[in-house]
């Protein structure tokens, strides 16, 4: 049927050409950013698995961080530790050597002055010693806070390294003046020195278990990484495709639509 009023052939072409347009601009848009998920118009379910992956590869990383930070102040608070279990031995000689009598009172008052000072400098190692700016001996326990991004996949390590001085190993009243106080001095070193390798297990324990965590949570990091990618980013080869199969729709759809509107010019014909 010929008519005047609708050109039904020209708007089947405009509709299609305008589909096709859209693909095409959608097509470039994948090229020009990666993704072949742009915005919830694209995929809503594949967006919202995108951005879940994304919020659980953001706690993740932070956590490995915090693991990494929490090793590096155990490991600070560790070779403090050693230090003091050196300036212990050296005070175990000393008081040791002074229980045995036989000294002079200068060499007495030499021991003792020398025992005062490794006490002082424990007392010191126990105060000034700090990592990013936080004391890493304290009453209160050292915490590192690791979590996937969900409410059930956070998990809290704790390492009581306690307070460190002369007063907190019990050395504090301790000192060499007579063989008698010396013998007990050295009593009090030997349980220090026993505190302080119990501390220093506590504290290797939990180094342990702070790499365990950081190395799963990289490994985890890596998957969900790969998963996102999977989800989000577009296939190159694949989109390049489309574009040039969208292009040559776009070249025919503006063939057919200029034909189209040249075919219902051809009923003036019948006028003349």
């Amino acid at each position: 049927m010929i008519s005047v009023l609708n050109n039904v052939s020209s708007l089947v072409a405009e509709n299609a050409l305008s589909s096709t347009q859209t693909s095409l601009q959608n097509t470039l848009q994948q090229l020009s950013t990666g993704l072949k998920i742009n915005s919830g118009s694209n995929d809503p379910a594949g967006l919202s698995i995108a951005d879940g992956l994304g919020a659980n590869i953001a706690a993740l990383t932070q956590s490995s961080q915090n693991a990494s930070n929490g090793v590096g102040l155990l490991q600070t608070a560790d070779g403090a530790l050693s230090q003091v279990t050196t300036l212990l031995n050296q005070a175990v000689s000393i008081a040791t050597e002074a229980a045995n009598g036989g000294l002079t009172t200068a060499q007495s008052t030499a021991a003792n002055t020398e025992f005062t000072s490794i006490l002082n400098e424990i007392t010191q190692i126990g105060s000034t010693t700090n990592f990013n700016g936080e004391a890493v001996f304290s009453a209160a326990a050292q915490t590192v806070f690791t979590s996937d991004g969900t409410a059930s996949g956070s998990t809290t390590t704790s390492t009581a390294t306690g307070a460190l001085s002369a007063t907190t190993l019990n050395l504090n009243t301790n000192d060499l003046s007579s063989t008698t106080d010396a013998a007990t001095a050295l009593t009090a070193l030997t349980a220090a020195i026993s505190a302080v390798a119990a501390t220093r297990g506590t504290i290797g324990a939990s180094v342990n278990t702070l790499t365990a965590d950081g190395n799963v949570e990289t490994t985890e990091v890596q998957n969900l990484t790969s998963a996102q990618d999977n989800v989000q980013n577009a296939d190159i080869g694949t989109t390049v495709s489309n574009m040039t199969q969208y292009n040559v729709l776009e070249q025919t759809g503006m063939a057919a639509l200029s034909q189209a509107n040249s075919a219902q010019q051809n009923v003036l014909k019948l006028l003349q």
